[in-house]
């Protein structure tokens, strides 16, 4: 034909399109190869940045290898499989009809069969090798396992079996279970396909080569199921019941007959996996199937109805004494396990009497030292009075420490001046600002947690910027804290013009300091490639563009102090509760880690989401390298220290005992360092951390009896008491840092401290408090226990009386009107003359854009309750033996009850002159007639109220308090004339307890 061959328009572009879909998936290929490559490399980096390369480099080596080494495994055994079935496949010279069916997919997958038997093996071995490179974990554990010394009571085998190397042999017995299932299906099916295996008649349904295969798969697999029957028998002792809420552990039943059961079945699969070894040899299913059947049937009566026949006749009718040894296990292992076996717990006689002046003196280091201050309430009142700019802010709770100011150790609330970028005005957010101006907080800030002063503020000795107070902090920036931006570009040149906003500064010309980062925290970018790499890490061109990056730059991501320990310490589980330290002149981060298991033997379970949250705090389920929510291990083995400057982490061995974190460190060589280098700067301001003292409590609700009898019963179970300051919501109230001293100490000392409830009751059960105070007693449980028939309220009742108080009461309702609104902070208790103390600050706030300010203190002691200005007063008040008589003058020195008054450095703040309130300052004397007496009263307290309202809005809380006090004291005459009119009297009208002003 003309023009045949000759190339025509559409040839270009089909030649151009067969070249240019190549190069696109090459490019494709090359950009998700570099992407991949990112995320590897600047991994790498940072952890270089640290100096832990190692965790990186033993992570990646151990999840590739047990990835190349299970996935290789895995296809390997497939491929064998199938590439046996077709080696052994039959040669046919008839056809029946059924393999003429078969004829035409064998003659379609002939050709390809190959290459699908080795994507299936690839495709199958890349998954089996993905899951098993996530239990890399298991594999370090196992291969670096170090002995508990204590073996469990029933095998004689040590812990470290259990935790460290049952959980790797369960982990390869289910892997062999599934390369031989996979196996079991590839042979059948092929050996079908091939007719190796045949449904229909006539001639043998096997071939003798498809016998061989199959049978020996069926027995590897039998194998298999006998060697999980054996090792069921250790999993026994880390099982979970219901004997008991949280029972863990052996029972009668389980040693009598699930034990002999396990034994038995392991014998009986292997008996059934000989069998089909032999019919490899002789061609007879009959018998290995029977065998397979008996087996079946064996587990059912031997494996499920023989031992629910012993628990139902020989266990139940005698429970207790069947069990009692069982239980007695697990109340020692659950103990040691939680750190709890070396609490004391004493009885405590839970009176009330007023106390004498020796008991006062005696006890002045617990009433001295009660904290006003709630870190969970002042946070706002921080934000107000030492924010400084809207771009500055501190965490929404607040942490609790000590320090020596005036060579007195002080308790104290302290917080980080942090950046806040959500702070910055709407006109100024730009990158440039959020990536390389506002890169850093600046400040610690810290008061008095038992003082305030005159109007109701937090009494700071460290505060401001620049930095001014009691502490010595050389280095007040922070870099790495809980709120820094996701990354910032930091650094320049020396002599380069500072961009970084230091601080604002009204006598810089141009209103602020700048800096030029000069640590060596994070990673330096300033190259082409560096650049081009964080570009791509942080989906962000700006990186790439910006003139702000200079050769000098360095890029700091993952700041959370959390978030930098979790990642150098992937096997710790990390208290939620990081708080900040000013020690040898820098601004840390103080971490607390916990060793944890989920296999510790015959100890008990608990959840560590449930069992750490509470009314400030929620703990969500962890993740990482040993994700677990349920525990029945934990100890506090490492203190973690973070930089608030250069954010270097440094892991200390708390607890050097631990076997789990001897075999971490055996894992890990480097990255934990001996206790005995932390500096006894850092050392002075570890305390005993929440969330494992959240968990002892939960365990010790229960675990507190030792005696079997007991236990079984539950006659003697605690609760943890809801939070009654956010009723009605039932969320556990929090445990509370406090100093005090417990009975048999000699001094006060920094403490953790928590209440219990009888089950089902709003009384109290107990007291506990673990001394926090580094040194030998750190640590050490104390507990006091009440009587069973104690009337001593539980903190739920506490409240209850506070606010149903009548005198309490309307004072509360007086100062909610007007446009305040009035905030309870902490319920603390506290031991006392044999009692319960109970001390609750009430903070008041305007409605409108307030902040809480410390007014009144509500104190409980026995039945006497007050509702006072200071601590001092109401202290007085319920000490006293006629509580409802005006309180005498605050004692001197050498008998004082008063919480140490602010530092006399510390100005106090003046307020404008406000008119004295109009109603009497003194009781006028009664008329003699009730109701002219009520009138009088009535009048009496509505100008007082009125004058405390007028007082409010100019601010001065001097008058303010002249006025509430004169209310008061118009209240307690109205009660009274109240009482001769309903023909009471005022007794009955203010119960014994009601605070009457002065």
């Amino acid at each position: 034909m003309p023009g045949e061959g000759m190339p025509t328009a559409a040839d270009p572009e089909r030649r151009r399109g067969g070249v240019l879909l190549p190069t696109i998936v090459i490019l494709g290929v090359i950009v998700l190869g570099f992407v991949l490559f990112t995320g590897f490399y600047t991994d790498w980096l940072w952890f270089q940045s640290v100096d832990m390369t190692q965790v990186f480099t033993i992570g990646l080596m151990t999840r590739g290898v047990m990835f190349l080494a299970f996935g290789a495994v895995m296809a390997a055994g497939l491929l064998l499989t199938m590439w046996w079935a077709w080696r052994s496949r039959p040669t046919f010279r008839g056809m029946t009809p059924e393999q003429a069916s078969l004829e035409r997919y064998r003659l379609t997958v002939e050709p390809y069969r190959a290459r699908i038997g080795v994507i299936i093996a690839l495709v199958v071995g890349g998954f089996t090798g993905l899951t098993a490179s996530g239990e890399w974990g298991s594999y370090l554990m196992w291969r670096n396992a170090t002995p508990f010394g204590i073996t469990d009571p029933q095998f004689g085998i040590d812990l470290s079996f259990y935790t460290f190397t049952l959980p790797f042999i369960r982990f390869l017995l289910g892997f062999a279970f599934a390369l031989a299932f996979l196996s079991l299906i590839a042979a059948v099916l092929i050996q079908y396909l091939y007719g190796g295996l045949r449904l229909q008649p006539p001639g043998d349904r096997a071939t003798k080569a498809a016998q061989v295969q199959v049978s020996l798969i069926i027995a590897v697999i039998l194998l298999l199921k006998a060697a999980a029957y054996w090792l069921d028998r250790y999993e026994l002792a880390t099982k979970s019941e219901t004997l008991v809420t949280g029972f863990t552990g052996l029972k009668y039943t389980d040693v009598y007959a699930v034990l002999p059961s396990l034994n038995i079945l392991t014998f009986v699969a292997v008996i059934v996996a000989v069998l089909f070894i032999l019919n490899a040899i002789r061609q007879a299913w009959a018998i290995p199937l029977i065998g397979l059947g008996l087996m079946f049937v064996t587990s059912i009566v031997v494996g499920a109805i023989y031992p629910l026949i012993v628990q139902q006749f020989q266990v139940r009718p005698n429970e207790l004494l069947k069990e009692q040894p069982y239980i007695e296990r697990n109340i020692t292992a659950t103990r040691d396990a939680y750190g709890i076996s070396g609490a004391t717990v004493q009885d405590y006689p839970g009176t009330v009497d007023p106390p004498s002046q020796s008991v006062i003196d005696s006890s002045k280091g617990t009433l001295d030292n009660i904290r006003l201050l709630d870190p969970a309430v002042v946070s706002p009142t921080y934000n107000q009075l030492q924010q400084i700019r809207g771009y500055y802010s501190f965490n929404s709770k607040l942490d609790v420490d000590r320090y020596v100011v005036d060579g007195q150790l002080r308790g104290s609330v302290v917080a980080v001046r942090e950046i806040n970028l959500a702070g910055i005005p709407d006109g100024q957010r730009n990158w440039t600002n959020e990536r390389a101006v506002f890169t850093h907080g600046y400040g610690f800030v810290s008061a008095y947690d038992n003082t305030a002063l005159s109007n109701g503020q937090p009494d700071f000795f460290e505060s401001n910027i620049p930095p001014t107070g009691g502490l010595d902090v050389s280095e007040p920036r922070v870099y790495f804290g809980e709120l820094s931006p996701t990354y910032s570009i930091v650094g320049g040149p020396k002599g380069s013009q500072p961009i970084e906003l230091d601080y604002p500064d009204d006598a810089s010309p141009t209103g602020q300091k700048t800096n030029t980062y000069q640590g060596t925290g994070g990673v330096p970018m300033g190259s082409p490639f560096g650049r081009l790499l964080f570009a791509t890490k942080f989906q962000d061109s700006n990186i790439l563009l910006s003139d702000l990056v200079n050769p000098d730059s360095r890029i700091l991501w993952d700041r959370d102090p959390l978030t930098r320990v979790e990642k150098v310490a992937p096997w710790l589980t990390l208290d939620q509760d990081p708080y900040p330290i000013v020690a040898d002149g820098r601004i840390k981060w103080m971490v607390d880690g916990y060793t944890t298991s989920n296999a510790y033997p015959y100890s008990s379970r608990v959840s560590l989401s449930d069992a750490t949250s509470d009314s400030i705090s929620t703990r969500a389920v962890p993740v990482g390298l040993m994700p677990q929510d349920q525990l029945n291990y934990a100890r506090n083995s490492v203190k973690a220290v973070v930089d608030a400057y250069d954010g270097t982490v440094t892991l200390y061995a708390w607890d050097e005992s631990d076997p789990v974190l001897q075999t971490w460190m055996k894992a890990f060589p480097g990255t934990v360092v001996p206790k005995s280098q932390m500096s006894d700067e850092v050392l002075a301001h570890v305390r005993y951390p929440q969330d494992i003292f959240k968990v002892q409590r939960v365990i010790m609700s229960r675990y507190h009896v030792t005696d079997a009898t007991t236990f079984y019963n539950g006659t003697d179970v605690w609760i943890v008491p809801f939070d009654p300051t956010v009723a009605p919501a039932q969320v556990f109230q929090p445990p509370y840092y406090l100093s005090l001293k417990m009975p048999d100490q000699q001094q006060a000392a920094f403490s953790i401290t928590t209440t219990f409830a009888p089950q089902r009751r709003q009384t109290l059960a107990a007291f506990m408090a673990v001394n926090s105070t580094p040194g030998d007693d750190y640590g050490t449980i104390r507990v006091l226990q009440l009587p069973s028939n104690t009337a001593i309220p539980g903190p739920q009742q506490v409240q209850n009386n506070f606010e149903s108080d009548p005198v309490v009461s309307s004072q509360l309702s007086l100062l909610r009107r007007g446009g305040s609104d009035v905030e309870f902070g902490n319920l603390l208790s506290l031991p006392f003359n044999g009692g319960l103390l109970y001390v609750e600050p009430v903070y008041i706030r305007a409605s409108t854009d307030g902040y809480p300010l410390l007014r009144k203190v509500l104190v409980g002691y026995g039945a006497n309750v007050a509702l006072e200005d200071t601590l001092d007063v109401a202290l007085e008040r319920v000490f006293s033996t006629n509580p409802d008589s005006t309180p005498d003058a605050v004692p001197d020195e050498g008998g004082d009850l008063t919480v140490p008054t602010p530092s006399p450095s510390t100005p106090q703040p003046t307020s404008p002159s406000t008119p004295e309130p109009t109603g009497p300052t003194t009781p006028p004397p009664s008329t003699g007639d009730p109701i002219t007496d009520l009138a009088a009263a009535i009048a009496d307290a509505q100008a007082a109220y009125d004058a405390g309202q007028e007082a409010l809005k100019t601010g001065d809380f001097t008058a303010y308090d002249r006025a509430q006090k004169a209310l008061a004291e118009a209240l307690g005459r109205a009660a009274d004339a109240e009482a001769r009119l309903t023909g009471g009297d005022a007794a009955s009208s203010a119960p014994s307890g009601t605070a009457q002003p002065a």
